[in-house]
This record gives C-alpha cells, sequence and structure tokens, in this order.
C-alpha cells in the first residue's frame, strides 16, 4: 500500500477522531479506511490508535508520528503547488491561527473575504489561546499577540493592543469616573480567573503602581466578564481589541488611559522560505492591508 496514501488517512482520522468521518471525508469506504491504518501500524511496528466501540485517540508513539506526518504533508502539498505554478494563480488549502477572540472577531471576517476573492483556496481556522508551534501543526499563518521569540519566521507588525480598564456609562454615572488608579479602591469589579471572588491586583504604569480592587464576582471566560461591564454592575480590564466594538459603539468607555502599560504588538507570522506559494503571499499581503486599516488596532 502506499505509504503517502497512508499517512494521509491517518491524518485524517487523527484529525477527525473517527475512522467512519474520515473515509466519508476521503471518499473511502470504512473497511479501506481501517486497512490503511492496521498496514500502516504494521509498517511501524507500533500501535497509532487506541479504539472502543465509543472512542478513537491517539497512542503517545501516534501523537509523535501525527506531527511528523503533518510536516511531511505540509511539504508534499507546497512542493506540488510550487510545481503547479501555484506561485501564480492562489490554490490549495490555507493553514492559519489566532487567539480565540482575535480570530472571531477580525479574523474570521478576513478569511470569509479572501476566500470570496480566490476561490480555488480553501481554508482552516485554529483559533486556540496557546502558542501553536507553525512547522509540527502544518500552519502557514498565525496572528501573535506580544513580543516574539527570536526565530526563523518572517513578522509582520501590524498594529498594537492596550490593557485597558473600563466599565458602562451608566456604571459611572453611579459611582463616578476614577482619575487615578488608587482611585479604584472606591470601585468593584469583575475578575477573570479561575478562583474564588476575592481581591484582584491590577498594575499600571509597567507595574510603577500597584492596586487592589474589589472583585465579588469571579469568571472563567473573557466573554462574561465584558457581558458584566456591559450590564453596569462592574469594572473589568482586558486587552482593547476585545472590547474595541463596544468602545465604539459607546456602550463602553475606557478610562485610566495615562496609565496603561506598554502596549503589546500584534504580527503577522509565516514561514517564507523559498518556495512561498501564492495562496501565502496572497494571504499575508491581504491579512496584513486589512488589519492596518482597522482602527481597532491602531490605537
Amino acid at each position: 500500500m502506499d505509504r503517502l496514501h497512508m499517512m494521509e488517512v491517518f491524518a485524517a482520522v487523527a484529525d477527525r477522531g473517527s475512522f467512519a468521518k474520515a473515509a466519508q471525508a476521503m471518499r473511502l469506504s470504512p473497511p479501506a479506511v481501517t486497512r490503511a491504518i492496521t498496514a500502516l501500524e504494521d509498517r511501524l511496528g507500533t500501535r497509532l490508535f487506541l479504539r472502543t466501540t465509543r472512542s478513537v485517540r491517539l497512542t503517545e508513539a501516534g501523537a509523535r508520528f501525527l506531527a511528523d506526518a503533518q510536516r511531511i504533508l505540509h511539504d508534499i502539498g507546497e512542493a506540488e503547488e510550487a510545481a503547479a505554478g501555484a506561485h501564480a494563480n492562489p490554490r490549495g488549502i490555507l493553514h492559519v491561527t489566532a487567539p480565540v477572540l482575535f480570530g472571531r472577531i477580525y479574523v474570521a471576517p478576513i478569511l470569509r473575504d479572501y476566500l470570496d476573492r480566490y476561490p480555488a483556496v480553501s481554508a482552516r481556522a485554529l483559533f486556540v489561546d496557546r502558542m501553536v508551534n507553525m512547522a509540527e501543526e502544518g500552519v502557514d499563518v498565525a496572528i501573535r499577540i506580544g513580543e516574539l521569540p527570536d526565530s526563523s519566521l518572517t513578522a509582520v507588525r501590524v498594529g498594537f493592543v492596550r490593557r485597558v480598564v473600563f466599565g458602562a456609562p451608566g456604571y459611572f454615572a453611579r459611582y463616578g469616573v476614577p482619575g487615578h488608579p488608587t482611585e479604584l479602591a472606591g470601585h468593584h469589579a469583575v475578575s477573570v480567573e479561575n478562583g474564588a471572588p476575592s481581591i484582584v491586583d491590577w498594575r499600571f504604569a509597567d507595574g510603577a503602581i500597584a492596586v487592589q480592587v474589589p472583585s465579588r464576582l469571579s469568571v472563567t471566560t473573557l466573554d462574561s466578564a465584558i457581558e458584566t461591564a456591559l450590564s453596569g454592575w462592574a469594572l473589568a480590564r482586558t486587552l482593547s481589541y476585545q472590547i474595541a466594538p463596544h468602545v465604539m459603539e459607546g456602550a463602553l468607555r475606557i478610562v485610566l488611559r495615562d496609565f496603561e502599560p506598554k502596549p503589546l504588538p500584534i504580527h503577522v507570522v509565516h514561514q517564507e522560505g523559498r518556495r512561498a506559494s501564492a495562496k501565502l503571499r496572497s494571504f499575508v499581503d491581504f491579512t496584513v492591508e486589512s488589519l492596518r486599516a482597522n482602527p481597532a488596532i491602531q490605537g
């Protein structure tokens, strides 16, 4: 059996967590998928999946092999695109990652507009709040917030975000607008953490000012904290892009701007390489132009 075919079937099963779903996606029969995985395991001399009647999950050896398989399949795809003239005509599958909220608010609309412009391209978006290893997970383009470590990746700066304190106009009408961080001790906040409600420590002016703010409500998601602030019940603190639409609408107001920490840069990161495909080049250019035109990340 063809080794590349076995690897493609293995990656499909791992991605979908199901033999049946992989068979459907690849337009194969379920027995054909089972034969391919069995042949691959026999060739490698190890089990790649733990299979029960209810679930399919990778073994430790399978997880290690998946990272290598994804990288190999990605490289083969790039080589085929280059040989077929993909440098001139964007086509193929584009893999993009970004933080969850940034991805939902800003990257998803960019992806939709890009796919409308280039109908021969399809995309897979991985929106997660963790640092994705682009090489191991086969990602073409990443949107990163914060200072970047030194690496061989190419990064284009497109804007910045700030860590801001905000509340609804109704909240400030009842409790007043703080003019200095020390005044926050007389307010109350909704905190985003896993612990019980307590006092939260907010630092300003790059750590020079530390204030303890009463918090009677602790939530585990940013969406919940933002909704609480929108209701006028408490102040909250997040990154500026996460509330930009509400600020532009006047539903939320940012305070204490003069005491904010240093802004965090936003970069579009990609692996350029000598065989960079048209889909990669065109998407990076499209994304950089779109984000630089977005006032929410330009101050």
